[in-house]
């Protein structure tokens, strides 16, 4: 028998599968609305706790700066001759004057407001730095030879390299391929000053048994001087006008390395064309701002290649009414309240020693100036401060997280060593050119290991002072021992 399927209507008219996508919309609605209210409540919690974690960290940092400040103001009290410090936070400082203080012919006010959080973070930056302009910084600057180098050439007659043959021509004598100075390079450096102060000491032989002594523009070294200023000479940072001169004052000296604090200049290089001497263009200018004495100057470089920078013949003394140099006649001058108060700071900041007729006869054990512990604590506190409040992203570049520019080059000793076709045979036959050749080899294990530790990268300055604003050259490791 055949049995016959019949098709029986439905009377649901479709509902129940509808019922059901909707049972299932509503599920999946339910269950979005739950996510989203546990991932809200989970990313707020998680948001919640970076905001706890970030003050707590900003309390610590700003807790080891008022630590600091408390060390920077009892070595104020204990070194500074007279002047007081005024706290106002834990970066921010106020360095006073006695009352009736003279500043002499020249108003100076008497209190002066520093920070000390971007001043520690400029200084030991300057640790990690080279001050020597090089080829391979005007490789990677951006607009290195067409712009940077017009402004490092006197006489160019153009406000840009047009030509960047005829502008190598006036920097090669000057312009080594790599840093020709490292880091760490000497453990103790004297900077002299050439201040009349120095005949009220006899601060020769001290200076003279520094690792380096870097002395400034015309000052004579001589036996006439030695017992004040001593001797050793081996590297002296020198302004444009010193030139004429210059061949008299190195007096047959063929080793003592000239650093060129302004611009290339033809006169200047004429000179260097018939000297042994190695001469190099300081780096750390401050352009187109204002520059600063030789004398800062002399510490910035200093600071870029020692350890410990002590600082002879400096006006830092309290009554100091003349304005000379201990080579020429005294002249009526002033007490320079402003200098004084800054490189008390530098001191008390761990920068410099300074040493001085007032200070030459007090134990300089320097148990009250801060450890390099706590200065190194404070500036790494400046530093996650001033990211974390600027909203800059804590921990990502490192010790590099300056670094705007980026480039590669080779090792050191290769490339071409500073000098041009027409020198005189005196330097083409003189070893001004061992800085350049062989740096890295001849370096102790300080300045090795912070290589090392620095992943071969050596740091510039761009313009100024400005923290932000470094060209980090990369080096190849392949030729160090």
């Amino acid at each position: 028998m055949k049995t016959r399927h019949l098709k029986l209507p439905n009377n649901n008219g479709g509902r129940r599968p509808g019922l059901l996508h909707l049972v299932c919309a509503a599920a999946a609605i339910f269950s979005l609305v739950v996510f989203a209210i546990q991932s809200s409540f989970f990313s707020d919690n998680h948001q919640k706790q970076r905001v706890i974690a970030l003050n707590i960290n900003i309390k610590e940092d700003i807790r080891i700066l008022s630590d600091f400040q408390s060390s920077v103001h009892q070595c104020v009290a204990n070194r500074g001759l007279g002047l007081t410090v005024h706290i106002i936070d834990h970066c921010k400082l106020v360095l006073k004057f006695p009352q009736g203080t003279n500043s002499t012919w020249i108003f100076e006010p008497l209190e002066y407001s520093y920070d000390v959080c971007e001043a520690i973070l400029l200084w030991e930056q300057y640790r990690n730095m080279t001050t020597v302009l090089t080829r391979e910084y005007l490789d990677a600057r951006p607009d290195g030879w067409f712009e940077y180098a017009a402004k490092r050439i006197a006489q160019l007659g153009a406000d840009k390299c047009y030509n960047r043959t005829f502008c190598e021509e006036h920097l090669n004598i000057l312009l080594p391929a790599k840093p020709p100075f490292h880091p760490r390079q000497f453990q103790t450096c004297a900077v002299v000053g050439n201040s009349g102060d120095l005949l009220k000491t006899q601060f020769g032989e001290e200076i003279d048994s520094h690792d380096a002594v870097i002395r400034d523009n015309e000052a004579p070294v001589n036996e006439r001087y030695a017992k004040y200023v001593g001797l050793k000479r081996d590297f002296r940072l020198v302004v444009r006008g010193a030139a004429r001169n210059m061949v008299t004052i190195l007096n047959g000296s063929g080793d003592e390395v000239l650093i060129i604090k302004s611009l290339a200049h033809r006169d200047f290089n004429a000179m260097i064309k018939g000297i042994p001497n190695p001469v190099y263009l300081f780096q750390g200018i401050v352009l187109r701002r204002g520059a600063k004495g030789t004398g800062m100057k002399s510490i910035e470089l200093s600071l870029s290649m020692c350890d410990i920078v002590d600082i002879y013949g400096f006006s830092v003394d309290p009554g100091y009414t003349e304005w000379t140099r201990y080579f020429s006649e005294p002249k009526k001058g002033h007490n320079p309240l402003q200098g004084r108060a800054y490189y008390q700071l530098l001191e008390c900041l761990g920068v410099i020693r300074i040493h001085s007729p007032m200070r030459s006869k007090r134990k300089q054990d320097w148990s009250d100036v801060p450890s390099r512990e706590m200065i190194q604590k404070a500036h790494t506190a400046a530093l996650h401060l001033k990211r974390s409040l600027s909203g800059g992203q804590e921990g990502g570049l490192g010790q590099f997280g300056s670094c705007k520019v980026w480039a590669n080059a080779g090792s050191y000793g290769s490339g071409p060593i500073s000098g041009s076709p027409d020198m005189s045979n005196i330097r083409k036959n003189s070893n001004y050119s061992k800085w350049e050749v062989v740096p890295f080899k001849s370096l102790g294990k300080e300045a090795q290991d912070h290589f090392m530790q620095m992943e071969g990268v050596s740091l510039y300055k761009m313009d100024g002072n400005k923290l932000e604003d470094l060209v980090c050259v990369r080096h190849s490791f392949r030729s160090y021992p």
